[in-house]
């Protein structure tokens, strides 16, 4: 039972670290970029987001997951670079990479097997709870954002 409490609580401050961080990151960027700057900023952020795996199979000598890591940073530079010009590709990149969080954690504290054996980076624990809920928030900013980006859309020239 105190385990089990002490798992909730884990959880419910991982959630909320990430909910401030999506504010926090909401308040700074409004703040600090134009619009058209604000979205390119968070398709550039997506990459090094995606990284973090990477750093993650270095730092637990998880080889074997490499390629499955490296395949996805790659999908999600591709989105990135494509959500520099349309939002919707923003808003599935943060989608997907709050699923690819999700089953990273039930990979490797959740007891399910998601990916083969050795195949899946471990992680912190409660760290996808954390990035998931900060993605999700993104992904619904965006969609919220999106005529303020377009608006401010230099005309094509003639």
């Amino acid at each position: 039972m105190a385990r089990t409490v002490g798992l909730f609580v884990v959880l419910t401050l991982y959630a909320s670290i990430g909910l401030m961080a999506a504010a926090g990151s909401i308040a700074i960027t409004q703040r600090l970029l134009r619009p058209r700057w604000e979205q390119v900023f968070y398709a550039a952020f997506l990459i090094p987001i995606a990284a973090f795996y990477l750093a993650f199979a270095a730092y637990f000598g998880a080889d074997a997951a490499w390629q499955a890591e490296g395949s996805a940073v790659v999908v999600f530079a591709a989105l990135a670079l494509v959500g520099t010009r349309v939002p919707f590709a923003l808003v599935a990149g943060y989608l997907l990479h709050a699923a690819w969080d999700v089953l990273h954690d039930l990979q490797a504290h959740g007891g399910l097997a998601v990916f083969e054996p050795g195949r899946a980076t471990p992680t912190p624990l409660a760290y996808g709870v954390f990035c998931a809920v900060y993605d999700v928030c993104m992904a619904a900013y965006f969609v919220t954002r999106r005529r303020a980006w377009a608006a401010d859309r230099p005309e094509p020239s003639r």
